[in-house]
């Protein structure tokens, strides 16, 4: 489940495939970017910003400081190779993207078969001299000027896994929002950065919410963004979500995945819900809520 833990673990395997390298050679299997030219540009790193992946790269010296092929109306609104006064950009860009419910980056070694998805579901294809970036159905992919990252995740809350995590703040986003039903509240990425319907459902269940309480009678709210972020960091580094402590499978989650199934803890039949894409998944004894 692409949550905030797995963005920052593919963050990181993009990272150590590219980081340093420069690019011989691009591909983007998308409109927005079809024609763009990233040979000859640097990857300078890549970092995840809650469920966001940024891939920051710098121009070649003496080259023009904007991609081959100028990347124009990344995000449907017209050119951003030049700044509003007219001047020259500065030679620093960011690939964005975002893995959502089923995208994935996957690096491979030159001469390596791409076997991780079928090669309908390819974006991009980034080359170097030692690895080869593969991304799969990725979305809200973009390319723009570092300094304007900010219009593509600006509207992020503090993020669970960043250098820069603020609890205080993102407690006071959610608060400001006290009729809101807290798991619709965890799942606002601009309450903050990097909760899915995975930890989601898990959280609520170890701290014994129930997922429609509002925000504003959630007993001990700090404690739940606390937990939040041990849980996530808990998982850093790794590829398999817990949030029991065993990483064997059937064994991971205490709800998530688990309909039907008796509870861990009561052994009551936890249930499920769908709305789209949110999924949640609850025990109704362990998490009352007497207005259902």
């Amino acid at each position: 489940m692409p949550e905030g833990d797995t963005v920052w673990n593919t963050a990181r395997v993009l990272h150590r495939a590219l980081a340093g390298a420069t690019l011989t050679a691009s591909e983007f299997r998308v409109p927005q970017l079809a024609t763009t030219d990233l040979a000859g540009w640097t990857v300078r790193e890549s970092v995840a910003r809650g469920k966001h992946l940024l891939l920051r790269l710098t121009a070649p010296v003496g080259a023009d400081a904007t991609p081959a092929g100028g990347p124009e109306g990344t995000n449907g609104s017209g050119p951003v190779a030049s700044t509003a006064d007219g001047s020259t950009p500065a030679a620093s860009w960011t690939l964005h993207s975002h893995l959502r419910m089923d995208g994935a980056w996957r690096a491979y070694a030159p001469g390596d078969r791409w076997a991780a998805r079928p090669g309908h579901l390819i974006r991009v294809v980034l080359r170097s001299t030692e690895a080869v970036a593969v991304g799969y159905h990725l979305h809200e992919l973009a390319l723009v000027p570092s300094a304007e990252e900010e219009q593509l995740v600006g509207h992020l809350g503090p993020d669970l896994l960043g250098p820069d995590w603020d609890p205080a703040e993102a407690l006071r986003r959610l608060a400001a929002h006290p009729d809101t039903p807290v798991a619709e509240a965890l799942l606002d990425q601009r309450n903050l950065a990097g909760v899915g319907n995975l930890y989601k459902c898990e959280l609520l269940f170890l701290r014994g919410v129930s997922p429609w309480t509002p925000v504003r009678a959630v007993p001990d709210l700090p404690g739940l963004v606390a937990l939040a972020q041990r849980l996530l960091a808990a998982n850093r580094g790794r590829w398999t979500q817990s949030s029991t402590g065993s990483l064997h499978r059937g064994q991971t989650t205490y709800v998530y995945g688990r309909r039907a199934q008796p509870c861990r803890r009561c052994g009551t039949a936890i249930r499920k819900e769908e709305l789209g894409e949110r999924v949640t998944y609850w025990c109704p004894v362990c998490q009352p809520d007497p207005a259902r």
